[in-house]
């Protein structure tokens, strides 16, 4: 990484300021070359700011003002001479100042290369690396709080003991392949295969939490159905806090369907108010009831909206069985009105039916009962995780479960009193793929995957 590359770390639009970050032993250079200072400056100490101007050499003409602030290796994100250059927001400011940063001997970053860069020097893991991925894009605070513990090392610690533990399994292998021509029989087999199952129950216990990791990091889909004027778009404005749909006396008045981001107790919601389900008047009714079907398909919750003031009609009756295969919360709108609805009725349409949730989304009564209702629908459960380390990224899955497939292979091996370099290959395979999570091993291939979906800046 002899090179120096550059990139705006902000982002694009209009803002109070706009950050260029630049990495490589050219950082320092550059900032002589570009950078003026008021006071004189051209030593630069690390981690301190110095204001000035930026300015072309070739023409001597002032570009922006600016602070500037070097960061000498090591002790920088990328373990490299970072420069960062504060400048004033804006497209033509910030292309600028890059251009002239570029002339200076600076080439463009790749797509998470500033992230890769420290990587490669040490000087964080590759599941730290994830996780600052998963900082910029969480969508909740438990989404957050999962990424700055990953940052923190939390996990990286936890699977590098088990690494460790692995590593004291392989050694015990290989002393008896060593000593195979001296006739020293195979070390304690029995504690060996009981050393395996104690490192698989660990590594269960880490893979049980990846259910819940995943929606805290992703989020969940909800599709909220039902016939016309039941009250969906009112209810999504109430889940929402603001008045986003339309809201009308008239049927059908959402003929396409409106997608927002709600947060459910840290869990991100994708809620969706789709037309109302009847027989269509038009073609582009017709369609908009195919988007319904089509978006309750994919939902991973459908919210079943029934009008508490009206009888059961046969659309309420088609979507409780389109729903049937579904997680699904049957819902009663309308509670500030007289009931006409009966419970029965819901009874006899489906017997596995949970009782419905009643609530009234013109004035918030029984919400919180639904949000509740949804997060436990989710997780199962209505308590939190509270492990030091939660997995959530199906790669670290992945890993984990061939780690276990792997030790489970190597334990089958010691018990039938197979030749010791079966159990050890498949171990060494083991240790190779648990290093897969923190990139103790792990090919260019991968990296190129993973770091491609960072942001340029990043």
């Amino acid at each position: 990484m002899e090179d120096t590359i550059a990139a705006i770390a902000t982002p694009p639009g209009i803002g109070g300021i706009g950050i260029i970050r630049i990495s490589g032993p050219k950082s320092r250079d550059i900032a002589r070359l570009i950078f003026k200072s008021s006071k004189g400056h051209d030593d630069y100490k690390s981690h301190h700011l110095y204001y000035g101007d930026i300015i072309s050499p070739e023409t001597g003409t002032v570009i922006d003002e600016v602070l500037i602030s070097l960061m000498i290796k090591p002790h920088s994100y990328t373990g490299e001479d970072v420069l960062e250059i504060n400048c004033h927001g804006g497209h033509v400011v910030l292309q600028s100042v890059l251009a002239e940063v570029s002339r200076a001997g600076a080439r463009l970053a790749e797509p998470g290369e500033f992230t890769r860069r420290a990587f490669l020097n040490n000087r964080i893991d590759l599941s730290q690396a994830e996780a600052i991925a998963d900082m910029t894009t969480a969508k909740t605070e438990r989404g957050l709080a999962m990424a700055v513990s990953h940052l923190k090392g939390n996990l990286a610690e936890k699977i590098e003991k088990i690494r460790a533990s692995i590593i004291d399994v392989l050694a015990s292998l290989e002393i008896s392949i060593d000593f195979t021509d001296e006739d020293v029989e195979f070390r304690n087999p029995s504690e060996i295969a009981k050393k395996i199952d104690f490192i698989n129950d660990e590594l269960h216990e880490i893979a049980k939490t990846y259910r819940e990791g995943k929606v805290y990091r992703d989020g969940i889909s909800a599709v909220i159905t039902g016939r016309p004027n039941v009250g969906k778009s009112s209810l999504l404005n109430r889940l929402l806090g603001e008045e986003r749909a339309i809201v009308t006396a008239i049927p059908g008045t959402t003929r396409d369907y409106i997608e927002e981001i709600i947060n459910i107790r840290g869990l991100p919601v994708k809620i969706t108010d789709t037309a109302g389900i009847r027989a269509p008047e038009n073609i582009i009714e017709k369609e908009g009831i195919h988007l319904v079907w089509e978006k309750l398909a994919q939902a991973d919750v459908v919210i079943v909206l029934l009008d508490g003031s009206d009888m059961l009609m046969k659309e309420d009756t088609e979507i409780i069985h389109r729903s049937r295969e579904k997680k699904h919360i049957v819902v009663i709108n309308k509670t500030d009105l007289p009931h006409m609805l009966d419970e029965l009725q819901l009874t006899a349409i489906s017997p596995e039916l949970q009782p419905p949730i009643w609530i009234s989304a013109k004035h918030g009564d029984g919400i919180p009962a639904l949000k509740d209702a949804i997060h436990a629908l989710i997780l199962d459960h209505t308590e939190d995780c509270h492990f030091p380390y939660i997995v959530s990224n199906v790669r670290h899955k992945s890993a984990i479960e061939k780690t276990r497939c792997l030790l489970s292979k190597a334990k089958d091996s010691i018990l039938n009193d197979l030749s010791p370099e079966f159990s050890a290959f498949d171990v060494r395979e083991a240790l190779d793929s648990i290093g897969e999570i923190t990139g103790k091993t792990i090919n260019e291939e991968i990296l190129d995957r993973i770091f491609s979906t960072f942001c340029i800046g990043k």
